[in-house]
Parts: C-alpha cells; structure tokens; sequence
C-alpha cells in the first residue's frame, strides 16, 4: 500500500487533485455568465439558470452508477474516459447556436463529470494506507473547492473580456492540461480486485439507508441547505449586473471568491463536533447561513459581500457536519449511503432555482431571502429533530445494555 510521504503518494495525490480541480471548475464555469447567457440568447433568468441546474442535476444521479460500475470493471481507466468526454463536450459548447443545444450538452456532461467524484476516494481506499488515504482525501477536498472557484472566475473574467464561448475555449484548454497530467500522474491500480455488479444488493443498501431516520434526516439537511445556499449566488448576479451596481462579468465571478470562507467551517466543522455533537453543528450552520442571509438585504456591496462570506462560513459548517454524519451512522455499505447524499445534494442544487423563482419574480431579491428563510427554518427543525432522534437511540442502547447487565444477575 501506498504510504504518506512517499514519492508515489504525492503523484498519486497530485493527479486525483488536478483531476478533481477541472471537474468542478467545468461544473460551475457557467454561473457568473448567467446575466450574460441570459442576454445572449434572450431567455429568462430561470432558463439561464438551467446551464447550471441541469449539470449538477446529472452528476448527482450519475454518481450512484459509476462507483459500482467503477468496482466490477475497474477504476483508473473509467477516470480517465469520463474526463475526455467532459473536456469534448467543453469544446463543443464553445461553438453552441442555440440554447437548447447548450442545455442538452450540459446535462450530456454532468453525467460524464461525474465519473472522477464517484470513483476517486475508492481508488485511494484500494492503493493508500490508512493514515495516507486520511490526509490524501482532505487534499483531494481542497482540490473541489478550488476547482469552483477557479471555474467561476474564469467564466467571470474571460467571459467579460472575450465572450461567453470564448470563456468555454478556456476552460477546455486548461481541462486538457489537467487531463494530461492525471494521466502521467496517475500510477496503475495495484491492489484492485474486481467485484461482480449486484444490482439487487445495490438496490437493498439505498432502500436501507433512505428506511434510517438518521441518515434521511442528514441527507434531507444537506440537500435543502444546498438548495437554497448556491441558487441563491444565481440570483445575486443578476441583482449585481443591474444598477445600481453595474459589476461586470468578472466581477461577479471574483463574488465566489466568498467560498473561501467555507473552507475555513469546513476545517473547524470536525473538532466542533466532537465538542458539541454533529447535529448542534448542522443547526448552527443553518442559523448562521440565515443571518448571512439577512445582511444580503442592505443596500450596499459591502454588506452584500459580508453577507455572502457569512453564508459561507455556516453552510459548509453544516454541510461537512451533515456528511461526516452519514459516514459515521452508515450501518453498512457507507459508499453508498455517502453516494447518496451527495444525490441529495446536487439534486438540491438543480431544484432550488425552480423553488426561489416564484419568489424572485414576486420581491426580487427580498423575496429570494423570504423563500430561503421558509427552508432554512425547516432544515434547522430538522437538525433538532436529528439530535433528539439521536439522544433516543443512544438512550434506548443504555436501556438494553443495562438490561443486559442486570439479566445474569437475576439469574444468579
């Protein structure tokens, strides 16, 4: 097995993290052109929204194919196939007429993006040990965050200098330059053995984790969280392209740049929940993603700007408690169980633009932050209700032990 330290485990490491930085930046290259997109082909912002919604709507179901399809037939090569697709389809957007042309590509590509997340940690799981695989998984976490980051402020920028298709010719040059390097970087599978695909076992482990209260209430947390959290930067640019504000295009794109945040509650998210239990920490996440909502609401970009930094911070706080969770509380099959929360989470990202439309329409952005308000409120009673449940099992496990206990010496 592969070791930390290791000249192998830095290749390795280093290929999954290119590999994961140019999925995510194709992932969310499109959300600051949304004004531009919507201008160009004269559609709504709802249907601008679509470019996005329906790409993260196909990876989150696409995940809960690759990584059984990835054990019966193998890993690397898979990786490999589903990024050269992707990068195709980038190309191919580049030279889209027509907006539904651009759509069918998009959801085309999200089911092709999906193939490195859904695999990855499983080809650390078959080549690292124990304590690389451990800080090999934080570094490859990194990579996702700064591939959206980095997706959005190239669609921002090249986007505002050159053109939206310009802005989709970039982002296949630099995914040919990341696929490039994960293929020299990244060693051949050693340790992989082949598992035979049991659709029925498959089917019975999702049906088990969605019959656990609390591993539904977990994925029903983080998915309406996400819901509400990254529809409503969709809505924001087109408050900020307009006046008073004015900000272009690359400016919208540097607005992500308020993420960083949420690698910081990410990076306290684990020691605060051995403090004070991972569902406290989903409910305070969700009241600080609130409040940050609240700030948006002062007239000014500064305000806005603290009020997205905010949001930030109290999503990714929620959201790395809420998946840490359903790893710990899995009762089996954990790939799974984790394969699907992340369903219900990109599956919240492409519905929350449909939910937060009727609101935008009616308020504009106040009503944007009167719809996320109704949901968050509900994600919080959720969390309570996740701690309560919790209290009861642990409580009626003390009952059986304790029973147990007393039972050999009533016998006695």
């Amino acid at each position: 097995m592969i070791e930390s330290g290791n000249p192998l485990f830095w290749r390795a490491t280093l290929a999954l993290c290119l590999g994961s930085f140019m999925i995510f930046a194709n992932v969310y290259v499109t959300q600051p052109l949304l004004p531009m997109l919507a201008q160009a082909f004269d559609v709504s912002p709802l249907a601008a929204g679509w470019t996005f919604t329906v790409t993260t709507l196909t990876l989150g179901l696409s995940l809960l194919f690759w990584g059984p399809l990835s054990d019966a037939l193998g890993r690397r090569w898979i990786m490999l196939l589903t990024m050269s697709g992707a990068t195709l389809l980038t190309l191919l957007l580049s030279f889209t007429k027509d907006y539904t042309s651009m759509l069918v590509l998009r959801a085309v590509q999200g089911i092709l993006l999906a193939g490195l997340p859904a695999i990855a940690i499983a080809w650390m799981g078959d080549e690292f040990s124990r304590k690389a695989m451990l800080l090999a998984v934080g570094l490859y976490i990194g990579g996702n965050s700064l591939g959206g980051i980095s997706g959005r402020l190239i669609g921002g920028f090249v986007g505002d200098w050159l053109g939206w298709s310009e802005a989709f010719l970039v982002m296949t040059l630099l995914s040919i330059i990341c696929l490039l390097l994960f293929a020299l970087l990244l060693p051949p599978s050693q340790h992989f053995e082949p598992r035979p695909l049991r659709p029925r076992q498959m089917a019975a482990d999702l049906g088990g984790h969605l019959r656990n209260p609390l591993l539904l209430l977990a994925y029903l947390i983080g998915g309406f969280n996400f819901f509400i959290f990254v529809n409503q930067y969709s809505y924001i640019t087109f408050v900020l392209a307009d006046a008073p504000y004015n900000l272009p295009a690359s400016l919208l794109g540097m607005l992500f740049l308020t993420y960083l945040s949420g690698t910081f509650g990410s990076s306290i998210s684990g020691r605060a929940g051995q403090r004070w239990s991972q569902p406290v920490c989903m409910a305070a996440g969700t009241l600080i993603l609130m409040l940050g909502s609240l700030l948006t609401l002062v007239d000014s970009l500064l305000m806005i700007v603290l009020g997205l930094l905010v949001n930030s911070f109290g999503f990714f706080f929620a959201h790395s408690s809420a998946s840490s969770w359903v790893s710990q509380n899995a009762q089996r099959a954990r790939a799974s169980a984790s394969s699907l929360y992340l369903l219900f989470y990109y599956s919240g990202a492409s519905a929350g633009g449909f939910y937060l439309n009727p609101f935008w329409e009616w308020l504009g952005w106040p009503g944007v932050i009167l719809g996320s308000w109704l949901i968050l409120l509900l994600t919080f009673g959720l969390s309570i209700w996740l701690r309560s449940l919790k209290s009861a099992v642990e409580t009626g496990r003390d009952s059986a032990k304790i029973a147990l206990d007393v039972q050999p010496e009533q016998t006695k």
